[in-house]
């Protein structure tokens, strides 16, 4: 199984992910060209921009990742 399978078995499963949960879980350090890939497959991949305060004190945005599923998957 490639990366672009783990990333999407993740979300078929009704789960969003973010970069920090994809290397975690799966060890992609590469999470949006996984994502670039999956959508010129004709995957119908959003993404929802987030924010949050890092250790240092200091907002930092990152990108959460979901699948809308289409009528016929």
């Amino acid at each position: 199984m490639n990366q672009e399978d783990m990333i999407l078995i993740h979300l078929k499963s009704g789960r969003r992910i973010t970069s920090m949960q994809a290397c975690e879980l799966y060890g992609i350090t590469r999470l949006s060209a996984k994502i670039f890939n999956l959508r010129k497959k004709g995957y119908h991949i959003e993404q929802i921009k987030r924010k949050t305060t890092n250790r240092f004190g200091n907002i930092s945005s990152y990108g959460e990742y979901y699948l809308i599923e289409s009528e016929g998957e």
